[in-house]
């Protein structure tokens, strides 16, 4: 993954690193961003030259993060955990960018467009609905009551395996499915 940013806004540096870097606007570095230089929230779109094109939202970091990893966020205040494997969550969720590990950085997390993600092992069909699995972060394309996420499908045209640890999901701003009763 390369997503290179396809907009700017001012009030930042005019050069910055890629998405997937953890693009911090401060120096094109690839670290996470120590300097809040964008409202949390901002939402900017991308373009990689596999995946096409997709939207990213800044965001506090959080602990264990790493690239892939699938995360729950308050779109309030920015506050970020790994998706836990809870049903009923109800809350937005997004693709980690990067391993940004303190809640004390911001970095950019994937809400639309073609995304690799971090699954867990079992292996996934095409086209797949896409559910949290039991392991924190992580997806699968397992049927598990109440833990849905809205809003995003797995993009594979042929079966994943269960020993690859990665596959592709569209992602259409996504949420965790919510309680039904």
């Amino acid at each position: 993954m390369a997503f290179t940013p396809t907009e700017h806004r001012l009030g930042g540096p005019s050069t910055f690193a890629q998405i997937d870097s953890a693009a911090n606007y401060t120096s094109n570095s690839s670290t996470a961003a120590t300097n809040n230089w964008w409202p949390i929230g901002t939402i900017l779109r991308g373009v990689d030259g596999t995946l096409g094109g997709g939207e990213f939202i800044y965001l506090q970091g959080v602990a264990s993060n790493a690239a892939g990893l699938v995360v729950s966020y308050n779109a309030t205040t920015g506050a970020v955990v790994l998706l836990p494997s809870t049903a009923n969550l109800g809350t937005p969720v997004a693709v980690s960018m990067s391993a940004n590990t303190s809640a004390a950085n911001y970095s950019w997390y994937q809400i639309e467009g073609l995304s690799t993600v971090l699954k867990s092992a079992v292996a996934v069909t095409p086209q797949a609905k896409v559910y949290i699995s039991g392991t924190t972060g992580r997806l699968m394309p397992t049927s598990a009551s109440g833990k849905q996420i809205i809003g995003a499908k797995y993009a594979n045209l042929a079966t994943v395996t269960s020993t690859t640890s990665t596959a592709t999901i569209l992602l259409s701003r996504p949420w965790a499915q919510g309680q039904i009763t």
